[in-house]
């Protein structure tokens, strides 16, 4: 049972993060924010998929602008992804942003403490939280010159002292993240920083790539945190064209380690020269079937009597093929012997026929569905 770090807790929006709330799934928008609505679509297609905090970047007054607009059309919680200029900051803030993500020290160097203290007011005052983003390549120079080059400790030390200079300024709204591109330097800035500060995490590989390299990388970085019980909201950051790829990995990790669940968890052998039926296509086949069923059910795909039945035995709603046929199973009993080319049809009639137990939705560390 993964026991989770304990952490203050902030809202964004109606989204609580920290503290004994379920880890939240974000994304980031890839669109020109000044396009109110290819934003506003990309957003509602995040929205769709589960995603809970969306971030959105505000570099310029334009953006500002069409942030306020934006936020009229969207009801998910939305995030200002702020850079150098703390004005963009306080436009976004007054039309509704429910939290900001700055890194205090490039801000510092572009329009002196003032400006922090301008944005730091601002958020009081509109009762949001700050982010304080630190990422390798944002790291200031006298730490650099400190450390040789963006270690964690580097990165840890910065987003400390970012975190001590809001609470210099009566705020401690805050939730922190050092991101890096690869994997343990990722790890080991999140695991120094969670002994530092008792704010709430998110975590992220920054940078992570495309396709499967970056899945991977993703999941080795915040799972091995997540099992670990450091993090409280994360964001796959995925070099992909469909944005959705990155709230559904998201959640892939997080019912993996079974911290949370949402739809179905699939299990399916590999194949070997045992099988009976083309395994790969079949998994395939239900894999895509499952992407629009909601229920937090166990389904295992299974392709010979070796295997098949234990691992039927453990799932919800299973089907073991063979020489044309696949044999369905529920909660582990054999149900009924259906044609292979009816197996997909078949199973999702017993998924929509299925309803979950309260217990069903739980995993067993008490991790509930979304």
């Amino acid at each position: 049972m993964i026991q989770r770090r304990s952490t203050r807790q902030v809202m964004v929006g109606n989204v609580a993060v920290g503290g004994d709330a379920p880890v939240a799934v974000q994304s980031m928008c890839s669109t020109d924010t000044r396009d109110i609505d290819a934003t506003v679509a990309q957003i509602q297609a995040l929205e769709d998929a589960g995603c809970e905090i969306v971030r959105i970047a505000v570099p310029t007054k334009e953006a500002a602008d069409a942030f306020g607009e934006i936020r009229l059309q969207t009801t998910i919680p939305l995030v200002a992804d702020i850079h150098f200029d703390y004005r963009p900051a306080l436009l976004a803030i007054e039309k509704g942003a429910d939290k900001i993500r700055i890194n205090p020290g490039n801000i510092i160097n572009a329009d002196g403490m003032r400006a922090v203290r301008l944005a730091v007011d601002a958020a009081k005052e509109r009762d949001i939280p700050i982010r304080v983003g630190v990422n390798a390549g944002s790291i200031e120079q006298k730490l650099l010159d400190k450390y040789g080059y963006p270690t964690p400790e580097a990165a840890c030390e910065s987003a400390v002292n970012h975190v001590h200079l809001l609470e210099d300024l009566g705020f401690d709204d805050i939730v922190v993240s050092v991101k890096f591109s690869d994997v343990p330097r990722m790890v080991d800035a999140y695991r120094l920083l969670s002994e530092r500060i008792d704010y709430p995490l998110h975590l992220g590989v920054t940078e992570a790539g495309a396709a499967m390299p970056a899945y991977i990388k993703s999941a080795l970085g915040i799972g091995s945190l997540l099992a670990n019980g450091i993090g409280d909201t994360l964001r796959v950051s995925l070099t992909t064209a469909d944005k959705t790829d990155e709230v559904v990995a998201g959640f892939e990790i997080l019912k993996a380690l079974e911290i949370r669940s949402k739809g179905p968890l699939l299990t399916a052998c590999p194949s070997c020269g045992r099988a009976q039926v083309d395994l790969p296509a079949l998994g395939l086949q239900v894999a895509e079937a499952l992407k629009h069923v909601d229920k937090p059910v166990k389904v295992a795909v299974m392709g010979c009597a070796v295997n098949g039945p234990g691992e039927a035995a453990e799932a919800d709603i299973a089907v073991v093929g063979g020489r044309g046929v696949g044999m369905l199973y529920i909660k582990g009993k054999p149900s009924r012997r259906v044609p292979e080319h009816e197996v997909i049809r078949a199973l999702l009639d017993e998924i929509a026929a299925w309803e979950p137990s309260p217990e069903a939705a739980q995993f067993p560390n008490g991790a509930t569905s979304r």
